[in-house]
């Protein structure tokens, strides 16, 4: 068969390699001027650093196989993501840790000790089923900490109140009564040691596939083929007729320094009247290379207008059924498959983004062999 793949980001790539080892023949058209979408490497001429031009990603799973397909196409270097968080003139730890907890009560408590003063001084227990970001983060650590860490950013992140946002979102988030301050708890954490763009390059090198940059998907292309497979926003494909669905986007403030500017990678920004949520520096996402210069980016967050860059779905209530009327209309499409983040109108890691585009190309394939 001929395949038509719209997006050459991690779920373009991976589901094209899979059905181009099986034999078909697949064509992939990407809008922008590279590949990997938004987990785009490149260095920066200036410093040598390499730079994620759309926000760092950090890559980390439990899912073996995964791991063990990226590593085929990439040299992995170990990497522990530690965030760090400006707050009210002070530094502290992210995730909440023994080490955050003590630095920010001005205790030394055990971890029996720090679990037993958040769940009976701090966390709020007549919150049984929190429902809200809000009742989560009150249940969860109580209100001083709430206040510090999670509101402020949150606000900034979202563009609305913690009230408004579903629970779920700060389930993903540990609180650790140890000095574990590793972002991750994943079994496999690390960075290809020559960016995310040349590993995707690497997975997309296979004379089975044909890749074209700078080429916009036009409804003229599907007819081309035999099954069209669309990894680009899902009321894009329909052209929004339906109305917009609701995304967060990012607005990048770039700027160098010439030696280390703030000691890690990611340093978050908690206080509402910072208007950034963070600034990242690049070199330290290799720590295994050596830059006098640095690159950073302050990170802004905002809603996303038509012709900018969506990074987050919003997913509340509205954007819920909305999201319900456009799933009816993908699936009376004859020929087409949705995938990946934007496709499917989800927020999704790396790994999962992969293991969904493998699992979903051997489907295809068995479906018809």
């Amino acid at each position: 068969m001929h395949i038509f793949i719209a997006g050459a980001g991690l779920s373009g790539a991976v589901t094209a390699r899979t059905l181009a080892e099986a034999g078909h023949k697949v064509t992939v058209v990407e809008s922008r001027g590279h590949l990997a979408g938004n987990c785009h490497t490149a260095r920066c001429d200036q410093t040598g650093v390499m730079v994620h031009h759309y926000g760092p990603h950090i890559f980390h799973t439990d899912d073996v196989e995964v791991w063990d397909y990226v590593n085929s196409f990439a040299r992995f270097r170990p990497y522990r993501n530690r965030v760090k968080s400006t707050v009210a003139g002070a530094v502290y730890s992210l995730p909440v840790n023994l080490h955050t907890i003590n630095q920010f009560f001005g205790k030394t408590f055990r971890p029996e000790e720090a679990r037993a003063f958040i769940e009976e001084t701090q966390a709020d227990r007549t919150i049984t089923d929190p429902q809200s970001f809000e009742e989560q983060a009150l249940r969860f650590v109580g209100p001083a900490l709430y206040e510090a860490f999670f509101k402020g950013y949150t606000e900034k992140q979202w563009g609305c109140s913690p009230r408004d946002l579903p629970a779920s979102i700060l389930k993903r988030l540990p609180l650790r009564f140890n000095y574990d301050d590793n972002y991750f708890a994943h079994m496999f954490q690390g960075m290809p040691e020559s960016g995310y763009t040349a590993m995707v390059a690497s997975i997309l090198d296979h004379s089975g596939i044909d890749v074209h940059l700078n080429t916009p998907y036009s409804a003229d292309m599907a007819g081309r083929a035999d099954h069209m497979i669309w990894t680009g926003p899902l009321d894009g494909y329909f052209n929004a007729k339906l109305g917009r669905l609701g995304y967060r986007t990012l607005d990048f403030e770039r700027f160098t320094h010439e030696g280390d500017y703030q000691g890690c990678a990611v340093m978050n920004y908690g206080d509402a009247e910072v208007p950034w949520t963070r600034i990242t520096e690049h070199k330290h996402f290799a720590p295994w290379e050596g830059h006098d210069g640095s690159v950073l980016y302050r990170e802004y967050a905002r809603a996303c207008g038509e012709d900018d860059i969506p990074y987050y779905p919003i997913r509340l209530v509205e954007e819920k059924v909305l999201l319900g009327q456009y799933e009816a209309l993908a699936a009376a499409e004859d020929g087409v498959s949705f995938l990946g983040r934007l496709g499917t109108y989800r927020y999704l890691d790396m790994d999962v983004t992969i293991r969904e585009a493998l699992d979903f190309a051997r489907g295809f394939v068995a479906a018809r062999s």
